[in-house]
């Protein structure tokens, strides 16, 4: 239950943020939020990560799809268990399904977020994502430290 709340959580949040950025900025607009720390700057990006293969931000629809496949399947086999994993695995999803309603509907991604001075633009999907594969990293090192732990 805990990776459906979080995906489509993921899912809502991301796409509301991004609705009303479209709706009340205007494209390379920039409103300082905190000051030196995050601001809005409103841009679409066709590509990928980084502004990485722009115009190809189609395909990365394909991959998304294939991804949140992939992660249904390792689920329902079981493979991705306990409340580490489901909360990754939601915010993996929630964040990829978001970025892929974009490239779908408008071919483009609505980034937002400029954290510090020279940080890149991300949307709340992008965060998701991270904040997912963090989680895997702590699940991994966790188990780690566990099988470490007893054979001492």
């Amino acid at each position: 239950m805990l990776f459906y709340l979080i995906a489509i959580g993921v899912i809502l949040a991301d796409q509301a943020a991004k609705w009303a950025v479209r709706s009340n900025m205007q494209l390379g607009e920039s409103i300082p939020v905190w000051s030196g720390h995050l601001q809005f700057t409103y841009y679409e990006n066709s590509g990928a990560a980084f502004s990485s293969f722009q115009g190809y931000g189609k395909y990365f629809a394909i991959v998304a799809v294939l991804f949140v496949v992939a992660i249904f399947y390792y689920r329902r086999k079981g493979e991705l268990r306990g409340p580490v994993l489901e909360m990754a695995s939601g915010f993996l999803v929630g964040g990829a399904i978001g970025n892929a309603i974009d490239r779908i509907l408008y071919h483009q991604v609505t980034d937002f977020l400029v954290f510090g001075s020279r940080g890149g633009i991300l949307n709340l999907a992008d965060l998701a994502i991270n904040a997912g594969g963090l989680l895997i990293v702590v699940h991994l090192l966790t188990g780690q430290l566990k099988r470490f732990a007893f054979k001492r």
